[in-house]
Order: structure tokens, then sequence, then C-alpha cells
């Protein structure tokens, strides 16, 4: 299976992020990209496709805050990585600001995903990965991956968090849509809820959006991800979301695995999107999930059965010395 991953990914390292109250090492490191391009032994530098995939799905406000913030930052005087502090509430007016402090607010949802200076690069070097992956699966491969790194799910049309500042899985999707795939299904099998991707697409009936993930009632992102989140008007029924407790194992993750890939086969996609993280893991540092390594592979042999054209883009995953092992795992089941 072809692989892609451009060096200029790893650029991006901010040193601390703001969790559960306090400062903390920042878990989304570049070591993370490094563990996994080592598993890769097809991996290639991916094509330049520009802005015109990502512009498809984002907000041309919030790209040209992305290119900005650390600019804008370090001449308002601030050291360190900009992270914001305060956030517009739901239904709160929507003047036009130029403050850094107000613009971090207005594109942000959390204070976990600092923006460097290496951020714009690094994400848009991420989504040459998954866009050349897709054009892979598209030209008549199987299946591809993109080590996207930063990952994407959590970034929305016009926000950034949860490590994540742009939306690689949407950008394939939507890339896939205007290539002329009728219907894309995006399976997001990352610990956590990708809300970004479920936003994006919320009010679409041409991509239909399946997540099993942690159950947001005790774990972030907390404010998507419920059961009864199944879109609206033309995206009706087209969103799915399977919550999980606390020290789920392999067979109750298959289980509810098999109910979205049930539901994807009457959705009949032209190309499936799988948001892979192997946070899922029993021993990532900041999930409750108990799947082994061995278990990827179970997982990847029943995606693959479906016979779906695929693209994989990676999500999360935070324990470096095992992420190889898992996403290796994870590929030999395809």
């Amino acid at each position: 299976m072809k692989a892609y991953f451009d060096p200029r990914q790893l650029a991006h390292a901010p040193a601390r992020e703001l969790h559960n109250g306090s400062f903390t090492a920042y878990a989304e490191v570049p070591a993370r990209g490094e563990a996994i391009r080592a598993v890769l032994p097809d991996c290639h530098c991916p094509d330049d496709f520009g802005e015109a995939a990502i512009v498809a799905v984002h907000d041309a406000g919030y790209l040209a805050f992305l290119k900005d913030a650390a600019r804008l930052w370090a001449e308002a005087g601030r050291a360190g990585d900009p992270i914001p502090y305060a956030f517009p509430i739901v239904r709160r007016r929507s003047p036009h600001l130029t403050r850094i402090d107000a613009l971090m607010g207005r594109y942000s949802f959390d204070a976990t995903t600092p923006i460097t200076r290496e951020a714009w690069a690094s994400s848009y070097w991420s989504a040459q990965s998954v866009l050349s992956a897709t054009h892979t699966v598209l030209g008549g491969d199987r299946a591809a991956f993109a080590l996207c790194r930063p990952p994407g799910h959590h970034a929305g049309a016009d926000y950034c968090g949860g490590y994540c500042h742009l939306n690689t899985a949407a950008i394939a999707a939507q890339a896939a849509r205007d290539a002329g795939c009728a219907r894309v299904a995006i399976l997001d099998i990352d610990y956590h809820h990708g809300n970004g991707t479920q936003d994006i697409f919320w009010t679409r009936g041409d991509v239909f959006y399946a997540s099993v993930h942690a159950d947001p009632a005790t774990d972030y992102p907390f404010y998507w991800g419920h059961a009864d989140e199944i879109g609206e008007g033309a995206g009706r029924g087209a969103t799915l979301n399977l919550p999980l407790p606390h020290g789920t194992r392999v067979d109750a993750f298959r289980a509810a695995q098999a109910s979205a890939l049930e539901a994807i086969t009457r959705f009949a996609p032209d190309l499936l999107v799988l948001s892979f993280g192997a946070d899922t893991w029993e021993g990532d540092p900041i999930s409750h999930f108990a799947l082994t390594t061995a278990d990827y592979a179970v997982l990847a042999r029943d995606i693959a059965a479906c016979g779906w054209p695929t693209v994989i883009a990676m999500e999360g995953g935070y324990a470096v010395d095992a992420l190889g092992a898992n996403v290796a795992s994870l590929l030999s089941g395809f």
C-alpha cells in the first residue's frame, strides 16, 4: 500500500498546551510522525495540489488566521506560542475584530492547540499527503495511507482544536466528491469524536459520517458525538454516532464498528475515508479504551472486507513507543 508523508509535517512543535487546568507538555509531538514513518516501507513525498481543495472545506478568514496568527502574536509582544483564553459563546455577536487575542478565541474551540509559526506549513503538507492518497485511490489503487501529522478530525470549517488545524478527512472526502464520486463515507475510529468532520458535513446528504468513540458524556470533545446527533436538513440520517464507555475492549468496539459498516453499506459509497486513531490502544496516555496491537488488524480486515476503495487518514495516538506497531497492524489488515 502506498503511503504519503512530507518531512515538513514535523516542523510544528509547540512546547506546551493548557490541559485540565494547568500547562503540560504538548502531546501531539513530532516523534509521532517519525514513529509511524519508520514502519512505512512504501512511503512517498506528496504532490502539491495547492490550496483549492483546502479552500473547498475551510473558511477563507480562518485560513488567513492560521497563516498570520503566530506573526500577529509576536507583533503584539507576546512570548511563546499563541493560545486562546477568551471564547465567544454560542449565539453571541460576531463583530469584526483584529486583535490577535480575539481572533484566537474566534477561530479556536479549546486551549490545547497552540499555533506555531510552522503550524500552517505542517498542516498544509498534511493536507497534501491526504490529497495524494486520495488521488492514488481515485486512480485505481484499492487503498492508500496518509500519515497526517498534525491530525485533522477536530478542525471545523472555521476553527481549530484537539491538535488539529486542517480537517484532512473532510478535505479527502470533498476532493473525492469534486472528482466525481457521487457518495463518500467517512468512518472515524479514533478514541475521540471527530467533531470537526461532523460539523462540516452536518447538513449534507452526499457524505455519510460514522464515528465509534469514547462517550462524550465523559470524554473530550464533550459537546459533540452523542448518539442522538444524526444530522440536519439534507444531512438528516447521514451522521451516526456510536459512543462507548471507558474500558472498551475489541469485542464491543468491533460490534460498534460493524453497526457503522452496516449503515455505510446501506449508504453505498463510491469511496471510504477512514479516520484512524491509535489512541484506542490500551496503553495510550490520554485515553481509556483497551484495544491491543493485534486488534487493529482485525478491525482493518472487517473494513477491507466491505470492498470500498479506501483512503486512510492518520488521526490520534499518543503512546509514541507503540504507535508504529499499532499503525503497522492496521495496515496489515488491508
